[in-house]
């Protein structure tokens, strides 16, 4: 019997699609390649750490944008609970304590109260305090859910407001490392996107991790009566007459849908449909990243809970020139959402900009020894930016670009996908839809509102409420 929706990837985007579609009455199957769901924000185990045991780290989820207090409306977090029929109280948030923009200069602190990022800009960039209020009322203008939008650049939307070369780097750099598949640069609709769910309404951290966020959107899928397959890998999209129809697994067997969702990248969903369909080959981003992950005895004296480090005048947001590039970092403590509800521990995240093409290229012995290199390096940094941080470090991992590539389908391990995006869904296949990075929502309550979005436009035809 044919579905009414095949949904390619068990990720945000994918499940939420699910959930929309199945809540409807849609007959819905997701097919996922790996043996649990997430994608690129999930999760995964090291045995041994604790005596008897194992220990979940997160992956990719630093921090959950766009926080809202309970009862907000309006705001993307609170569309999402309506139309996924969620609870504020389901999440458990713990809101950010605050987050910094180190630069070698300056620094910029910000939080959930947009007021502190504009007293810190106002107190340290005087001679720009009537250009940031100009800027801030245009992003509030600013539709940046018209999906007819073109691309623009936000470094010149931005120069034509800020005029101090530091300021306008410093308010970049978050929204590039958090969003951007573009290289020093990033779509002004993306960065009105980010600049009001980093700076206007910030940052919490789901008690437990991605893993309450993943069995939350799970169980909802399933009480809707949806379908989740594990190592289900999509070797083919089929067409006929120009239409998507069904895919075919890697075992051979077929499905048939009279809509396809695909969250694994417009350019890795272009791979898997027959030849002529696309005229031109999407672009495969370049920004990919490596991670080290060190748990500590104790946390850091600092109540910080992110760091968006640059030891530069100007932030160079492109791929490392050699392996990583350790000239900034975003250093992510996630027991300081929580501070007073966890253990002494402290768990430290640093996150550098890498280069896939090398870390492809490595055999396994050189391998391990350059991660073990990484983890040198992200010690350091640690210890400059917390001097008196003195702690027994208890477990360290290091995850890789190659690592990145294997677990969410996306080619080269790029992170925030293709330059291309295709912000209504559509691609030249009909019944063929892209969901998710390349749809072109972010972070994690984007991607969420991208799988709501594509499936009310056209798995449901309408929004319905």
């Amino acid at each position: 019997m044919a579905h009414d929706a095949i949904i390619i990837g068990a990720g945000m985007s994918g499940l939420a699609a699910g959930i929309r579609l199945a809540m409807f009455g849609k007959k819905v199957v997701i097919l996922e390649k790996h043996s649990i769901p997430g994608g690129l924000n999930s999760y995964y185990q090291r045995r041994n750490f604790e005596e008897g045991g194992v220990r979940p780290f997160d992956v990719g989820l630093h921090a959950l944008t766009n926080f809202i207090k309970k009862g907000e409306k309006g705001k993307p977090f609170s569309k999402l609970l309506k139309q996924l029929r969620l609870s504020w109280d389901d999440f458990k948030l713990h809101p950010q304590t605050h987050s910094v923009i180190h630069f070698p200069d300056a620094q910029l602190k910000f939080s959930n109260d947009f007021e502190l990022l504009e007293s810190e800009v106002h107190q340290r960039f005087p001679h720009q305090k009537d250009a940031f209020t100009h800027l801030v009322k245009a992003v509030r203008e600013f539709n940046e859910l018209d999906l007819s939008q073109g691309y623009q650049s936000a470094r010149g939307r931005l120069a034509a407001y800020i005029s101090d070369p530091l300021l306008l780097e410093m308010l970049l750099a978050p929204l590039l490392i958090y969003g951007s598949a573009w290289e020093d640069d990033m779509d002004f609709a993306q960065f009105v996107i980010m600049f009001k769910s980093l700076y206007f309404e910030g940052f919490a951290r789901p008690e437990g991790g991605v893993r309450r966020i993943i069995k939350l959107l799970v169980d909802k899928y399933a009480e809707n009566g949806g379908e989740l397959r594990y190592r289900s890998s999509v070797a083919r999209i089929l067409t006929e007459n120009g239409k998507a129809v069904g895919v075919k697994l890697d075992n051979g067997e077929e499905l048939r849908a009279t809509h396809i969702f695909s969250s694994m990248g417009l350019p890795e969903t272009a791979m898997r449909v027959e030849d002529g369909h696309f005229k031109t080959e999407p672009r495969v981003g370049k920004m990919t990243f490596l991670e080290s992950i060190f748990v500590f005895d104790k946390k850091p004296t600092d109540d910080a809970t992110i760091v968006f480090f640059n030891n530069a005048p100007t932030y160079a947001y492109r791929p490392a020139a050699n392996y990583y590039d350790a000239t900034s970092a975003v250093v992510c403590l996630p027991d300081n959402y929580e501070r007073q509800n966890t253990a002494g521990e402290g768990t430290v995240r640093v996150t550098y900009m890498a280069n896939y093409r090398q870390w492809a290229d490595l055999v396994r012995t050189d391998y391990d020894a350059k991660k073990d290199e990484v983890a040198e390096s992200a010690k350091v940094l640690i210890k400059k930016l917390f001097p008196t941080y003195d702690a027994q470090l208890r477990f360290t991992d290091v995850f890789s670009p190659t690592t990145i590539e294997r677990y969410t389908w996306h080619k080269d391990g790029t992170v925030y996908g293709s330059i291309d995006k295709t912000r209504d869904g559509r691609t030249p296949v009909e019944n063929l839809f892209i969901i998710g990075t390349d749809q072109g929502f972010l972070g994690i309550i984007g991607a969420m509102l991208s799988g709501i979005s594509m499936a009310n436009l056209h798995g449901l035809m309408e929004a319905p409420q």
